[in-house]
């Protein structure tokens, strides 16, 4: 049978990317606008990944990220397709960033105008604390400042690459990073308030770590969110729609509902995939917008093992006991976001990472999807409670998340809040590890504990010539707008790649030898 001309190119120059988590739809966006290309293959019956919706009788809820931050990194991607942002999605600013409660009935408002969050805390706490506040917060733009461009939105790198990119004279700011404290202790010289040093050590659950062993660093995270939070008309999902449709305008194709049974080597080097069904897909490059460890454990074959680490389970990230439901709300004035602390943190941080259990006494986050507005009757909620990623070992039984249920509404009441449950539709580990392999459950991929993690998550090239890696367990990290960057930076790895062979043209030298200029090996780190 002869070959098309579409299945010829594909083999030449096509890229497979499986996943359309919000890496993998950035790179196929970006990839199909400068003329690649891309299948892109998800075993999903939609694009989105981790941000997806779930039916509460007959009702779609939001069933992952909740929180719309970095604006300008999705700005910056449409506008380099030609697209502008506004045209493909309504974003409505977030007045308020988060409602904050205690179970001795005291409450806390964060704001998007910092003066206004300032006379919170000083009526909060006293005027000290609000000079704490003031402090903590230009450390956290600091460290935000220093890592923006040298890191985050940079290649991967070690820290002696990320020690070049500051420069000599730049050493000092390298070290107001500050790496080596946890950010538990380092929020102590911020703040005397138990519950203003409980509140900002959350940020550290925005990438699945724990306040008490992940580092300081992580301060960044009250920046990124003070600089802007926005509500998603129609819901968060419609993030992962318009970049879906964005790819395909250019010429992306999408096949949903298939599943990858292996990544093809040829020659030593990644040549497409082979679904389930036994079609392959040639392509001169791949993808893998997944958890890396999902390919460090074979579950795309025995020949890509190698091409990348996989996560240990003592290091992975927090998983979740999410429950998505429709409910009635009495008793206390809910905005989109709101947070129900516990009384004893450490202990919650402690069961979870140490005992590997549910907590006693959680946490709760309430993202209330049809705040802020006067809501009557049925509402949509989504409730995160932090759980141990052992889904794929001793996963919590179902006498545990029903314990763990009545621990979360019981801490709700004490705060004031009644949810009186229509549908629900809860969601723990077991169930992360099956909808994302090799995960256990976790959320975020690596637990950000120690200075020494950030340098440990992969980059977009791994050790396999051909094979590249996105999403929330690559460089930069987990959260929407870190996902974003990764499909930028694994899209940008692949055309520069591209563009040095093009370049290593064999030059006729003396005595009729052909040599090819040098190119860096896959899985070279950059500085």
């Amino acid at each position: 049978m002869s070959r098309t001309g579409d299945q010829d190119r594909s083999e030449r120059d096509g890229v497979v990317i499986i996943g359309a988590g919000i890496g993998g739809l950035v790179a196929a966006a970006l990839l199909a606008g400068r003329g690649v290309p891309v299948t892109v293959v998800e075993r999903m019956a939609a694009p989105g990944g981790k941000l997806r919706t779930v039916d509460c009788g007959g009702v779609a809820v939001d069933a992952g990220p909740t929180v719309f931050t970095a604006r300008w990194v999705f700005e910056a991607i449409f506008a380099e397709l030609g697209a502008d942002l506004d045209d493909h999605l309504t974003l409505v600013p977030s007045e308020r960033l988060a409602r904050h409660a205690w179970q001795d009935g005291s409450q806390l408002d964060l704001w998007a105008d910092p003066a206004r969050s300032r006379d919170a805390i000083a009526a909060f706490a006293g005027p000290d604390e609000a000079r704490g506040w003031d402090a903590f917060r230009a450390e956290s733009a600091r460290i935000w400042n220093a890592l923006e461009h040298r890191y985050m939105e940079a290649p991967v790198t070690s820290p002696v690459g990320l020690a070049l990119r500051f420069g000599i004279g730049g050493m000092g700011e390298m070290l107001a990073i500050n790496p080596f404290q946890t950010l538990w202790t380092a929020l102590g010289k911020h703040f005397r308030d138990p519950r203003l040093h409980q509140l900002y050590g959350r940020y550290a659950t925005y990438c699945g770590a724990s306040p008490y062993e992940a580092t300081a660093t992580l301060m960044l995270i009250a920046h990124l969110e003070a600089r802007g939070v926005w509500l998603v008309e129609g819901g968060m999902h419609k993030v992962a729609e318009a970049l879906a449709g964005l790819a395909a305008a250019r010429g992306a194709q999408f096949r949903y509902g298939a599943h990858v049974e292996s990544i093809r080597v040829v020659a030593g080097r990644a040549a497409g995939v082979v679904l389930a069904s036994g079609e392959v897909l040639p392509a001169a490059d791949v993808i893998a917008n997944c958890d890396a460890s999902a390919i460090a454990n074979g579950c795309f074959g025995d020949a890509v093992r190698g091409a990348v680490d996989g996560t240990k389970a003592a290091d992975r990230s927090l998983s979740g006991l999410v429950t998505m439901m429709t409910a009635e709300a009495r008793g206390f004035d809910l905005d989109r976001h709101n947070v129900f602390f516990s009384v004893d943190y450490e202990r919650e941080f402690r069961e979870i990472f140490r005992d590997r259990r549910l907590p006693s006494a959680p946490s709760v986050y309430v993202c209330a999807q049809d705040r802020p507005g006067a809501a009557t009757g049925s509402e949509r909620f989504q409730l995160i409670v932090n759980a141990p990623a052992t889904g794929d070992g001793r996963a919590p039984t179902a006498g545990e998340i029903e314990a763990c249920q009545t621990a979360t509404f019981a801490a709700l009441e004490r705060c004031g809040l009644q949810l009186t449950p229509h549908r629900t539709v809860p969601v723990g580990p077991a169930t992360f590890e099956a909808l994302f392999p090799s995960t256990g459950g976790a959320l975020y991929g690596r637990a950000s504990h120690g200075w020494r993690a950030s340098f440990r998550r992969p980059g977009s090239r791994s050790r396999l010539a051909g094979l590249w890696l996105a999403g929330g367990s690559a460089h930069p990290g987990a959260g929407v707008p870190m996902a974003a960057l990764s499909g930028r930076l694994a899209s940008a790895a692949i055309l520069s790649a591209r563009a040095s062979t093009r370049l290593s043209v064999p030059m006729a030298i003396a005595g009729g030898m052909s040599t090819p200029k040098a190119t860096p090996a896959a899985g070279t780190a950059s500085a």
